[in-house]
């Protein structure tokens, strides 16, 4: 049904890429891998497993989406369209293949498992199974509803406008940072910034998302939420960082991915599902650095990395204390409550061996100390840039998915 379950928190948002690694490793086999999407079909499994068959189908009038329609409508007070979430509305919006009736999906599954064998053989196909996708549902069903810093004093700290933004950051770290734009399939996402850096005579990939540093930037780069063309641009650059041997460097700092109509029109547990799985085979060096808030699968989406490093006061959660104590209350008033329940600390994560590496904050990041941090980060960024320098492609791959294997 759901997604990552709230009561085994950041171990269970794992599980989301440990399963798209080896959904990749059937797909390397040369293996079908097909899904069908019941009702409900929602949430961290939407954006992992689901999304990533060779053939999706879906069950007439099923749920299916990313974040739960509760959710959407006490975040950003949208209200949703008729039909909104469902297999029709997948469809429609080029998401799957087709909705199949339950009592045509046995003939469905013979018809595509002797259509991609990968060996060619048993082509055999009998009268009844020739027409693809029989049965086709065109019914449009009405959707659902279905004495450190403490946990929450944390999050409001690296809410407040005042925390640096990512690309303060960059700027201080790196020698030259030249921005590239665009996924090449819709727009240019300004809540993930990416583009090719220098450090030390080393290029490398940077891939962020970023809030912004005053309201005016906050609202062009849409609060830090990526829409999923953001998270189809950062794949495309990570691809092309491994096409020319550049490591990836990315810095995490969202509450999560943008949980609106037109993101789940455009696909985001789709694009979600696609940068996890591809993460897990990238052959270059992958680097991921949380900055302040690091908010469920929009988080964890450029986060497979072969170290992930978090800053002191930063936190990383399967969802925003609101929206868990919204769903498993239906009260976000106690919001405070579920962060000190929820285990989302930099210290937290260390003792799960979620991360590898907490960064010193100094007493907190502020921009009157950018610099200081920047320098700490910059020499530890390039300590990482040598020791994995001689691993071979396979090591790095290997490793980076044994790293999720172990959780």
């Amino acid at each position: 049904s759901g997604g990552a379950r709230m009561q085994e928190g950041i171990l269970s948002l794992m599980q989301m890429e440990k399963t798209a690694a080896a959904v990749g490793r059937l797909g390397d086999a040369n293996l079908f891998y097909c899904t069908v999407l019941t009702d409900p079909t929602t949430g961290g499994v939407t954006a992992s497993f689901a999304m990533l068959g060779d053939v999706i189908m879906a069950e007439p009038g099923a749920l299916v989406g990313f974040a739960g329609q509760r959710v959407i409508k006490q975040t950003i007070g949208q209200d949703l369209p008729e039909g909104f979430q469902t297999a029709e509305f997948q469809a429609e919006h080029g998401l799957i293949d087709g909705v199949v009736e339950r009592r045509r999906l046995k003939k469905m599954m013979q018809f595509l498992t002797i259509t991609n064998r990968f060996d060619g053989r048993n082509m055999e196909i009998k009268s009844e199974y020739k027409k693809s996708f029989l049965g086709l549902s065109k019914r449009i069903i009405k959707g659902r509803i279905a004495p450190q810093k403490s946990a929450w004093e944390r999050v409001k700290l690296v809410r407040n406008l005042d925390h640096p933004s990512t690309l303060e950051y960059i700027d201080k770290i790196f020698d030259i940072f030249v921005e590239l734009k665009g996924d090449r399939h819709f727009s240019d996402d300004r809540a993930i910034v990416g583009g090719i850096a220098m450090i030390e005579g080393h290029p490398v990939t940077v891939v962020a998302e970023d809030r912004g540093k005053n309201l005016e930037e906050c609202l062009e780069r849409n609060f830090g939420m990526p829409n999923p063309e953001g998270y189809r641009k950062a794949l495309r650059l990570m691809k092309q960082a491994e096409k020319f041997r550049r490591p990836i460097i990315s810095f995490i700092n969202t509450s999560g991915a943008f949980c609106g109509i037109e993101a789940e029109e455009r696909g985001i547990g789709e694009a979600i599902a696609v940068n996890l799985l591809e993460m897990s085979k990238l052959k270059v060096p992958v680097l991921s650095i949380i900055v302040g808030e690091a908010g469920s699968g929009g988080a964890l989406a450029t986060a497979v990395g072969n170290e992930v490093w978090m800053f002191e006061n930063a936190t990383y959660s399967i969802l925003t204390p609101e929206g868990y104590a919204s769903i498993l209350w239906k009260d976000a008033s106690r919001a405070e409550e579920a962060a000190e329940k929820m285990h989302i600390t930099a210290q937290d994560l260390l003792r799960l061996e979620i991360i590898d590496y907490i960064i010193p904050e100094y007493g907190g990041a502020t921009r009157e100390n950018v610099a200081e941090m920047a320098d700490d980060i910059r020499m530890k960024i390039v300590r990482f840039l040598k020791s994995y320098g001689n691993k071979t492609e396979e090591e790095l791959v290997a490793e980076r998915y044994n790293r999720f294997r172990r959780m």
